[in-house]
């Protein structure tokens, strides 16, 4: 269009217009607005009927430049029919091979591994002057036979000891007369009153074994071997009775002696211990079952340790363990495993071991997180320091002290490690000398030397 007006200013000026010249006029400039808009089509060679992919027959694209839209891989002229060209054909066959031989960035670096850990498959023995093993600060450590240990080590917390705690509870109907403790975490004695209780019940049985006492002894001056066996029989009812009610059996025979009965119910700790509970006041109402006051003994405790499950085959009940806590810096607590949980916890993968340990002192209490210790005895073995073992990914290898500088690169099978030495089950023998320190260093001086073909 923009064409088309000055050719017509040209036209009007210089021309006379005529009714068919006007016509003429209009015709060439529709036919020159018709060109100007049309889309440019894609120039390709006479010969060439499209382009496709060698690998998808199905994609005719007529850009010479494009890629392939499902593989990616550069497209192939298609001739017209009649026409050939195999050099063209043989190209893009040769790029897709090539394409598909090429690895990912992963598959590279697996490569790498595994040309780097087979370059250890044919070793040679090599030599590194000892002046220059100096320099690189080369230290070795001689493989022996000695006896296996592993330490394991874990958290736990501290409780009591179930068998050394005493609950109690009001057996008979009745009201706390006077409490001898105060609160929880007092101290007492074995046989020191805790409280007393007021019984009715327990005076009309006291009263009852009273009454039988005086019918034993006139069945025994009246000579009446009936009365006197039956009276018997009822006295030890009754002495059962008060036993099952928490009298002792000191305070029945000094019942039975005095002839007096007792009017309150008194409660003495069975051991030495610390007050753990204490629920009830003086003067309080108790019924039968009531929770009055717990009590227990410190100087022997539980641990609930935390183990891991590759730990647990080692675990056996009875095996010495030692304990320590950071708020008490300096002390150990010395115990034995007393029982290992056969469950173990679907979430942490451990398993609860109870550790029984002396507390003498009283030092460890209840829910106080402490640190636990076990050394695990696994007979004897060869063993190598860890750092005398260079890892290369599939292989560990050790360099063997040859003499006058001489280097041996060997394979060797390891076990399992135990503190800071490995078990060797194979490649080595007992006084081997072995590169302990600087291995990395000692490898690139192979290399350098072309002891080993590559990395």
């Amino acid at each position: 269009m923009n064409n088309f007006k000055p050719f017509c200013r040209i036209i009007r000026r210089d021309l006379p217009i005529t009714r068919w010249g006007a016509a003429l006029l209009l015709l060439t400039g529709f036919i020159l607005f018709v060109t100007s808009c049309s889309p440019r089509k894609e120039s390709k060679p006479g010969n060439v009927d499209y382009y496709t992919c060698s690998m998808h027959p199905s994609v005719h694209l007529l850009d010479p430049d494009a890629k392939c839209p499902i593989c990616g891989m550069n497209l192939i002229p298609v001739l017209k029919k009649g026409q050939t060209n195999q050099s063209t054909m043989d190209q893009a066959g040769h790029e897709h091979a090539r394409m598909l031989a090429e690895p990912a960035a992963g598959q590279r670096d697996q490569i790498a591994a595994t040309n780097a850990d087979s370059s250890y498959r044919s070793m040679q023995e090599f030599a590194i002057p000892m002046e220059r093993q100096q320099s690189i600060g080369v230290t070795y450590a001689v493989a022996t036979n000695k006896p296996l240990q592993r330490t394991i080590r874990t958290v736990g917390t501290v409780a009591y000891d179930k068998q050394h705690h005493w609950d109690f509870v009001a057996r008979v109907d009745g009201y706390v007369q006077k409490l001898y403790v105060s609160s929880r975490g007092e101290v007492v004695d074995k046989g020191q009153p805790l409280l007393s209780i007021y019984s009715p019940d327990l005076l009309t049985t006291q009263q009852e074994l009273l009454d039988l006492l005086r019918m034993r002894d006139q069945a025994q001056k009246s000579g009446s071997q009936t009365t006197f066996a039956s009276s018997e029989r009822l006295i030890a009812s009754a002495e059962r009775r008060l036993q099952l009610w928490n009298i002792t059996t000191n305070q029945i025979v000094e019942i039975e002696k005095s002839r007096q009965p007792c009017e309150a119910l008194m409660l003495y700790s069975p051991f030495k211990g610390v007050v753990q509970d204490l629920v009830v006041d003086q003067g309080r109402r108790v019924s039968m079952g009531d929770h009055l006051v717990d009590v227990a003994d410190l100087s022997s405790v539980w641990v609930w340790a935390e183990f891991y499950q590759d730990d647990i085959p080692l675990l056996k009940t009875g095996q010495p363990v030692t304990v320590t806590s950071a708020s008490l810096p300096g002390e150990t607590f010395s115990g034995r495993i007393s029982v290992v949980d056969p469950f173990v916890n679907e979430a942490t993968r451990t398993a609860r071991v109870r550790l029984q340990i002396e507390n003498t002192k009283m030092k460890l209490r209840p829910d106080m997180y402490v640190n636990a210790e076990l050394a695990v005895d696994l007979g004897e073995g060869l063993t190598v320091p860890v750092t005398a073992i260079m890892p290369t990914g599939q292989r560990n290898i050790v360099f063997v002290d040859k003499g006058e500088g001489k280097l041996e690169p060997r394979q060797v099978e390891l076990g399992g490690k135990f503190n800071s030495d490995y078990l060797v089950k194979a490649g080595l023998k007992d006084g081997d000398r072995v590169v302990n320190s600087a291995n990395f260093l000692i490898d690139a001086e192979a290399k350098v030397q072309g002891a080993l073909k590559s990395w």
